[in-house]
This record gives C-alpha cells, structure tokens and sequence, in this order.
C-alpha cells in the first residue's frame, strides 16, 4: 500500500511539473564589455532565417554543405543581427539600428528589437548622441525611423557619403539588381534626418567622435565601412557586411554574397580586414556573427580563419 501510495505521489509530481507551459520570455538582448575607458553593449536586435545556399555565391555547393556540416548548421540559417552602443563617457555612440520592421514575409525574422533592447541596456533613444552607419542596407538601418519619425530624436546620423550619394539617388536603381527595394527604405530611414539637417556624411578615413574612427571597405555597399573603437589601447573593430555567414566566409574568404553591390571589391577587403584582425589580434564586433559577435579572428592554415567568440563574462 505504501508503495502504491509512493508511486501516485510521484505520478502526480511528474504531471504537475509536465503541464508547465512553455515559456515565452526572452533574455535582455544585452551583453556588455569594457574597452579601456569605454563600454561597448551588444545589442540584439533578434534574428533572420534565410537560404543561406541560395545566396552565397564563387563556392561549390559540396563546399558549402561541408563547411554548414561542420558547425551544425543547416541552409536555412537563422543569423544574428547586433549592434552595438558604445559609451565614451562623453558620447553614447549607436553603430547601426537593427533592421525595424523592414523585413517583410515570406522572409522570416525575430528582429526589430534595438528600441527594447537599447531600454534594457539602460538608456533611452533621447540619450543617443550619434547613429553610425556600417551601410544603408535594411537590417542595419532599418531601425532609424517608424512612420516617417525619427526614433533617435537628439541623433546625429554618420554615414559614408558614397553610400548616401548611392541609396538616396532614385536614379540608381537600375545599377542594383535584386536591391532596388533599398532605395525606398533608404529614404524612409533616413528621410526625417535629412529633413532635420542630422544626416551627417563623411569621406573614408575619419574619426566621428573622440576613439570611434570610420575605416572605408567599400564593396558590400560603395560606402561600406568599419568602426574601429579604441580606449587606452584596447582596440574593437566594428566589421558590419564583411562577413554574413562566417562558418563558410572565414575558412573561405573568397565566397561572396548575392547583397553585395561589388562582390569583387568585397572579397578584397574580407581578405585584407580578416589578415589583419588575424595578425594584430583585436577584438571583433560581428553585425551577423551569433549574438553578441564579439570575439577574435584566428588565422587557421593558409587563406583561412577561425572564430574564436569572447569568454563569457556575467559583467
């Protein structure tokens, strides 16, 4: 009798904890570092599904399962999309916004989430100072305006002036195949700063704010660029495009994307940005790397790199 008793009593512990309904929260979407005098948050503005087989382009297709086989992944790849909030002490510096509600179905996304994300990290839209740019392509500039609104009201907007002069001209709609869809949401994101004189561009090499220095590689997008963030010399490079999917783009450097506006000058600066990341050994911000992106990039044989993502730390 007591056993059956026992039994029951765990039959009814079992089914308590079985009818627990599935949790739907997620984590705050922040991770944070210390750059020398600055701190740099990752945000995650969620993620994308995409084929990532159907746009990968230069790769065997037995190349490209080899290396997804490699790291688990399948060619629908759910990808990241970070950005990253830099705290100067003087400035609190947004580089790129998340893509807002620019994806649209069949295209599957999580995303959307800076502003929440950014409310999790401690600040409000009002408190930032300055929006940089990597590129004006949807998922990193999608997050500057809702509605015709500014959503950083107090921001300064940087972006390359190539890319500007590109994506904000309706007359170049016929050099971007398969990206004419960018030039309308060029001038919906960017439209409301434009309007406020807060577009702010600028030509390759320039430092925005004290320690956050523009470095041009162009090729994904004409005015593509990198950040590079330095404090007491400790140095984070912010890579944007320069890699979307890095289990294949690292140990093969040259396999390009269906996005790129110049595939060719985008496979020479991932080369040239990878060796020198690989050979000066700063840290790594990565816009489509898994959340938060951060880490280094080790050389791994000839012409071919590794990921090597930051030690987790509970900071």
């Amino acid at each position: 009798m007591k056993r059956l008793v026992s039994l029951l009593a765990s039959a009814m512990i079992f089914s308590a904890h079985a009818a627990a309904p599935m949790s739907t929260t997620t984590d705050s979407g922040v991770y944070r570092m210390q750059l020398g005098d600055f701190q740099v948050s990752a945000l995650s503005d969620g993620t994308v599904t995409l084929p990532i087989d159907k746009l990968l382009t230069d790769i065997a297709p037995a190349v490209l399962d080899s290396a997804l086989q490699h790291d688990n992944l399948k060619p629908m790849m759910e990808i990241s999309i970070n950005a990253y909030l830099v705290n100067t002490g003087g400035k609190l510096v947004l580089i790129d916004t998340g893509a807002g509600d620019s994806f649209k179905p069949p295209v599957v996304a999580r995303a959307g989430r800076l502003q929440e994300r950014l409310r999790n990290a401690g600040y409000t839209p009002e408190q930032v100072d300055a929006v940089l740019l990597t590129h004006i392509h949807g998922d990193h500039s999608g997050g500057l305006s809702l509605n015709g609104k500014a959503l950083f009201p107090n921001a300064q907007v940087y972006v390359d002036q190539r890319d500007a002069a590109f994506w904000l001209d309706q007359r170049n709609r016929a050099t971007a195949a398969g990206q004419q869809h960018g030039f309308d949401e060029a001038q919906a994101m960017l439209g409301p700063y434009v309007k406020a004189g807060r577009l702010k561009t600028f030509d390759g090499a320039t430092e925005i704010v004290p320690g956050v220095r523009a470095r041009p590689a162009y090729g994904h997008t004409p005015g593509h660029s990198l950040y590079e963030v330095e404090s007491h010399g400790q140095k984070l490079l912010l890579i944007g495009d320069l890699l979307h999917a890095a289990s294949v783009q690292l140990p093969h450097p040259d396999v390009t994307i269906k996005f790129d506006v110049d595939s060719s000058q985008a496979r020479v600066q991932r080369r040239l940005a990878l060796a020198d990341a690989a050979r000066e050994g700063y840290w790594i911000g990565a816009a489509h790397i898994s959340y938060p992106g951060l880490g280094h990039i080790q050389a791994d044989g000839k012409d071919s790199y590794r990921w090597v993502p930051a030690n987790y730390s509970g900071w």
